[in-house]
């Protein structure tokens, strides 16, 4: 797949799910819940041991019809080994321009994190292929609807502190797709189902202006 196929299916559903765990264990059955919820696409950070392990698992498990990323990527080795292990896509909390390069050099999209304007700007012209808005709590959907009026090509996705009661907000605001952790895993395999299921249908409703 080419690196803007790989972006429109990685956002297709506008949410991805973000697995930070203990265990290998522990994130390799939060994913297998999450995917079996109905979630396409996913990423586990590099913060959760063995992460690589799992998401050469998972992408073995799954091809091409799910998009697993590797999340918490923070330079330019640790891009190198998530995509060596098969990851689709890379985030990173920060905006690192090798991180960037090394995605771009192997076909992998990079999704930089970004918290003012400047650094929205900066990741593009990097070639970024979506914006991590990093963390998410400390904003709210009406700043990205500020910055999307002076910058509407930002594609920018909301991470860290958004909710099942926000997403569609976020969503209506202009963002492109919403990152999601514990707020969408919680809670076993009946729970998630039925809350990826309402999410899905809430947010493939919402018309952006």
């Amino acid at each position: 797949m080419y690196r803007w196929e790989i972006t429109r299916a990685a956002l297709a559903q506008r949410v991805f799910a973000i697995i930070r765990s203990d265990s290998y264990d522990h994130a390799t059955a939060t994913a297998d819940t999450l995917l079996s919820a109905g979630i396409t696409s996913l990423e586990i950070s590099l913060t959760t041991p063995f992460a690589l392990e799992s998401i050469t698992t998972l992408t073995r498990e799954v091809g091409d019809d799910v998009m697993i990323g590797a999340g918490t990527v923070l330079d330019a080795p640790a891009a190198r080994m998530a995509i060596d292990a098969g990851a689709r896509f890379l985030v990173s909390p920060g905006l690192d321009a090798q991180v960037i390069r090394t995605g771009h050099r192997y076909g992998i999209p990079v999704f930089p994190g970004v918290a003012t304007p400047t650094e929205i700007v900066t990741a593009m012209e990097l070639g970024a292929d979506a914006l991590k808005l990093f963390p998410a709590s400390g904003y709210s959907p009406r700043w990205i609807k500020d910055v999307r009026a002076a910058l509407p090509q930002a594609a920018l996705l909301p991470t860290g502190g958004v909710t099942l009661e926000n997403a569609p907000e976020w969503i209506a605001a202009g963002a492109v797709a919403c990152g999601m952790g514990s707020a969408l895993s919680e809670g076993d395999r009946d729970a998630v189902a039925k809350r990826a299921s309402d999410l899905l249908a809430r947010l493939a409703d919402v018309e952006v202006p």
